[in-house]
C-alpha cells in the first residue's frame, strides 16, 4: 500500500462538485483524509471565478497509471464540454500529486507532479493535513516546504465546507 495525495479544485458550483469527488473518493478507497478546503483567485488564468482547493490523501495498492485514469475519469463525468479549454471554468479538477515513494514520468504524467512546490493552494493544504510527510523527491516535510515558499502573489484563505454534514473547514 502506497500514500496517495491528490490535489482537487472547482470554480464552478464548488461545494456541489468537491462533494460529489469526496463521495466517490469514500467510495473507492478506504480511510480518506480530507483537508481544509482554500479559496484562491486562479493562478496563472483568466478564469472569472475564485477557485476552491483542497489535497485528499489515503492508502491504496493501485497503479499510478489506474489511479491517474480514475482521476480522469472522475473529471470527465463533471466536466463534460470537449474540447475543454485550459483555463475554462471547471466543476472539477483534480491531479494526481504523489503515489508513495514514486519518482518517475509517465505516460501523460510525472510524479511526484511539480505542482506540490509550485502553488500555495496544493502545497499549504498538503501541508496541513500531512506535516511530516516528505516530498518524494526533495526528502523534505511538507510543512518545511510550505514554511520556505514564498507565495506572497498566490493569496488564499480557508472557507466553511462541510461534507456529510461535518464541517472539514472552519
Amino acid at each position: 500500500m502506497s500514500l496517495v495525495c491528490l490535489s482537487l479544485g472547482s470554480n464552478a458550483d464548488p461545494a456541489t462538485h468537491l462533494g460529489a469527488c469526496f463521495e466517490a473518493l469514500k467510495r473507492t478507497f478506504y480511510s480518506v483524509r480530507i483537508s481544509r478546503v482554500f479559496e484562491s483567485e486562479p493562478v496563472g488564468c483568466q478564469a472569472t471565478a475564485n477557485f476552491f482547493n483542497a489535497v485528499v490523501a489515503f492508502e491504496s495498492d493501485w497503479s499510478p497509471e489506474a489511479l491517474n485514469e480514475w482521476t480522469n475519469a472522475q473529471e470527465a463525468a463533471l466536466n463534460p464540454r470537449v474540447p475543454r479549454e485550459r483555463h475554462a471554468p471547471k466543476a472539477l479538477d483534480i491531479d494526481l500529486l504523489s503515489v508513495g515513494d514514486t519518482c518517475s514520468d509517465f505516460e501523460g504524467f510525472t510524479l511526484p507532479r511539480e505542482d506540490i512546490t509550485r502553488y500555495a493552494f496544493v502545497l499549504r493544504p498538503l501541508a496541513e493535513l500531512l506535516p511530516n510527510e516528505c516530498h518524494p523527491r526533495c526528502k523534505t516535510p511538507y510543512a518545511t516546504l510550505f514554511a520556505r515558499a514564498d507565495f506572497s502573489d498566490q493569496p488564499l484563505w480557508p472557507v466553511a465546507f462541510s461534507f456529510r454534514g461535518v464541517a472539514i473547514s472552519p
